[in-house]
């Protein structure tokens, strides 16, 4: 494939309406390029993953072992175990909204308690 080729395929639109999550649309579409950053990162970790995984069994390595590289049931669990962990710290702010609105006023917050200190 050409690279006008690619381009054209990154940038194609999408059919039909993107979908809106928050009420500001750049909020939308910076969630959007994050998550595709995500990805890209998801991606590269899995290749070094597997650049390790060769060198230690190899100590040489081809750009087509890594292109030919099938990890195994043990590597295939850790590799998804680390993917969950990964999306868990990405998505760790939200949760961490969320569980503060599951606690609601309960609980003061840190500037609150910051402000308290500082005023003593």
């Amino acid at each position: 494939m050409n690279p006008e080729d690619v381009l054209r395929l990154a940038n194609a639109a999408p059919s039909g309406k993107r979908p809106h999550f928050f009420a500001d649309a750049d909020v939308d579409r910076l969630l959007a390029i994050i998550w595709s950053m995500a990805a890209e990162l998801a991606v590269t970790r899995e290749r070094l993953d597997s650049v390790e995984r060769l060198l230690e069994a190899r100590q040489t390595l081809a750009r087509a072992d890594i292109e030919a590289y099938r990890p195994d049931a043990e590597a295939a669990r850790e590799r998804g175990q680390a993917q969950l962990e990964y999306i868990a710290r990405l998505l760790r702010v939200l949760q961490q909204e969320v569980e503060v609105m599951q606690r609601g006023a309960a609980e003061p917050s840190a500037e609150d308690v910051s402000r308290e200190l500082a005023s003593r």
